[in-house]
Parts: C-alpha cells; structure tokens; sequence
C-alpha cells in the first residue's frame, strides 16, 4: 500500500482539548502508511475577502501546509451544535480566495469527541456540508462519535479501552482505505 500524509485539524484550540487527546490517539494507531502531521490554525487573523488580493504571510503558510498533504482529517469538538468558530475561520482561510480552494479533490475524514452521549453527531453533520460545498470527498462511513470519559485516553494518547482503542485502529484503517480509493480517482498533485 502506497504511503500518504495525513494533515490533522484539531478543531479546539483548547489547550486541554479532549479531541487533542483524540488526535493524539489516532496519530498512535494510525496505520504505517499514513505519516500523521498536525496543521495548527490558530494564529489565524479572522477571514476576510479584503485579504484575497494579498494573503498574509500565515495565511500563506497555512494554505501551503494543506496543499503538502495527500488527505486531511478533521478532530473536532461540537460548540452549539456546530463546529467552532476557530476551524470554520480555517476553512474559509483555505477556501479563498476563489478558484483557489485548498480542499478540492482532497480526501477528507471527520471524527470527534464530546462528553454528550450523541458526540459529535450534529457538528460533524455542519462540517461534511461545509466541506461538501469545498469539492472535498468524505468518508461518510464509518461514523465516529465519541462518547468521552475522563479515563478514555491519556494525555499522550493511549486508548484505556480495548473496544474504543479496535474501533479507533478501524477508523484510521478505513480512512486509509478511503484516501486510497479517492486518489486513484484524483491522483495527487506534485
């Protein structure tokens, strides 16, 4: 199997951020082909289409961090049965200025982690149509929401559960699965 790097948005910017922990998992029980790189937003100004004739210099380097990944991943927390305001901001950053969409044709997966007992059903449901409208193919199955207790995962991203870390370990191998499928339909960009 071909390797393929991974770009990950952690959707908080919560320094204790339980989809940090996530992340921090996933990274861990990724399969080997897939080289795992986190892609921070969070020094992001908030967008406006005034920038779109001369991008600022983070804004610049964070559009260049996406376009040197084959396929992005999406860890995100729900605020107000949404996504937060900070990941939104990012996808607009990367969505613009128009015709130069860092999204399109990039393999996408969307999981996340909340105390609630529905996760991150309604949040991840806001994002696969924000991304839907960024021509960016999603893995719509399987769905992974987690239902977060104190004890899940480590700080460093250790699974305590057997059955939550196997249903992790599945994801990351599905996603992997996914994002080869969708680039020998869209092979990658050099």
């Amino acid at each position: 199997m071909p390797n393929y790097t991974v770009g990950y948005f952690v959707g908080s910017l919560a320094k204790g951020s339980i989809n940090r922990k996530l992340a921090k998992a996933l990274v861990r029980l990724a399969p080997t082909e897939l080289q795992m790189r986190e892609i921070g937003f969070g020094d992001l100004p908030l967008y406006s289409y005034d920038y779109d004739d001369d991008y600022p210099e983070v804004a610049r380097e964070f559009k260049d961090a996406i376009a040197a990944v084959d396929a992005v991943l999406f860890v995100t927390p729900e605020y107000n049965r949404s996504i937060p305001g900070g990941l939104k901001n990012a996808i607009d950053w990367a969505s613009r200025p128009w015709g130069q969409n860092s999204f399109t044709k990039k393999p996408s997966g969307i999981i996340g982690t909340s105390p609630g007992a529905i996760g991150t059903a309604v949040g991840q449901q806001h994002l696969k149509s924000i991304l839907s409208f960024c021509n960016s193919p999603m893995m719509n199955a399987i769905e992974a929401y987690i239902q977060f207790a104190p004890d899940l995962i480590t700080d460093d991203g250790a699974v305590r559960f057997k059955s939550t870390e196997e249903f992790l370990r599945t994801y990351m191998s599905e996603f992997s699965a996914f994002i080869e499928r969708v680039l020998s339909v869209y092979p990658r960009l050099s």
